[in-house]
């Protein structure tokens, strides 16, 4: 197969992410309450629950589980899990919102070349993981020429995980 180069697909942007829920009720809340989405109008003509929500440049369409008692509940809160990443003008004033409503965090920091990154990890009532953080201070270098691969193959510091906080 011929490698592919610049963009074969001719892609725009990302639309959406898709997230089943155990209740759509709740997930609404979430994103809505804690995040900053605001409901937008889903097509009528599915015949299935859910809900659609937007902000920040991407929608987020919820939908509800088919057998939601069955969904894996994840407890565990895992930097290193798939997770949405959000960027933020304080970390500060996201950690302490945080805090005040209770819900359980970690704490993480990756140095690159004199540049510090702060992320905080935290689940959505299902358990997907979201993640704050100051990413635009890391700036994007484009692997001109190269072969994409692991971050782990290029020789880049781990990332320490500072504490986890608890409601």
């Amino acid at each position: 197969m011929k490698e592919s180069t610049g963009n074969p697909l001719h892609l725009k942007s990302v639309n959406h992410i898709s997230l089943v829920c155990k209740s759509v009720e709740e997930s609404i809340n979430f994103y809505q309450n804690v995040l900053g989405f605001f409901p937008i109008r889903r097509p009528g003509s599915f015949d299935f629950d859910g809900a659609w929500l937007f902000g920040f440049g991407i929608g987020i369409h919820l939908l509800q589980a088919e057998d939601p008692d069955n969904l894996p509940k994840k407890t565990i809160i895992n930097p290193k899990d798939n997770h949405i990443s959000f960027q933020c003008e304080s970390m500060g004033g996201v950690e302490k919102k945080l805090r005040e409503m209770g819900m359980a965090y970690v704490r993480s920091m990756v140095e690159e070349g004199g540049v510090q990154v702060d992320q905080l990890f935290f689940h959505d009532p299902d358990g997907f993981m979201i993640e704050i953080c100051n990413c635009d201070s890391l700036p994007v270098i484009p692997l001109a020429g190269e072969l994409a691969r692991s971050c782990s193959h290029l020789n880049l510091p781990m990332m320490q995980i500072q504490h986890v906080v608890q409601p």
